[in-house]
């Protein structure tokens, strides 16, 4: 459990963030803004290098801070506290000892997609942000106005994988989620 640790990709990690930059290159992005974490932020430089695109950091796309937890693996936290990561994992207001939860995590990273969509006319072409699992479904879930009791129905994303949201009525702020979990190669690293 890495939360805001800062490790590096491994090598099947730079392979999949490789595939993944060539797929995502060929929907022509215009701007990519990545965790400054140096594992989402390999993962931008090689879709950066893939679409000709600078790539910007913001650490509002840190991954979720898991505080006590951080640097432990699964079954070490299940050691020490059974089912409190299962109970975190369905109650996205709910934080492990120290850390955030998905909550305080959505409400970290909204305000950069806010300031992203005043900036200026996307159209056809993508902003990507290159974030970490747990940011990216609490994004999305806020995103999309659910209600916090049903986050949980975002399940996990593989390593390189995407989602895909896009801004259907900018007077509303409304957005609908086109792809969940794209490219999802590794089937076993979806927790």
């Amino acid at each position: 459990m890495q939360g805001h640790l800062d490790t590096e990709l491994t090598e099947l990690g730079r392979s999949q963030a490789k595939q993944a930059a060539r797929d995502l290159a060929e929907l022509d992005p215009q701007q990519i803004v990545s965790s400054d974490l140096s594992r989402a932020l390999d993962t931008a430089v090689s879709l950066g290098d893939a679409a000709g695109l600078p790539v910007t950091t913001d650490e509002r796309l840190r991954e979720t801070h898991l505080g006590d937890w951080q640097g432990m693996t699964h079954l070490e936290v299940d050691a020490i506290a059974s089912g409190a990561r299962e109970e975190w994992r369905a109650d996205a207001s709910l934080a492990p000892p120290g850390g955030e939860s998905r909550v305080d995590v959505a409400r970290r990273a909204m305000p950069l997609v806010q300031e992203l969509v005043d900036r200026g006319d996307w159209g056809s072409r993508p902003v990507v942000l290159v974030a970490h699992g747990g940011t990216i479904a609490a994004l999305t879930a806020a995103l999309l106005d659910l209600p916090v009791d049903r986050w949980p129905v975002l399940g996990g994303l593989g390593n390189a994988s995407w989602v895909q949201v896009t801004q259907h009525d900018s007077s509303a702020a409304q957005w609908r989620l086109d792809v969940w979990n794209a490219a999802a190669r590794v089937a076993g690293d979806v927790l």
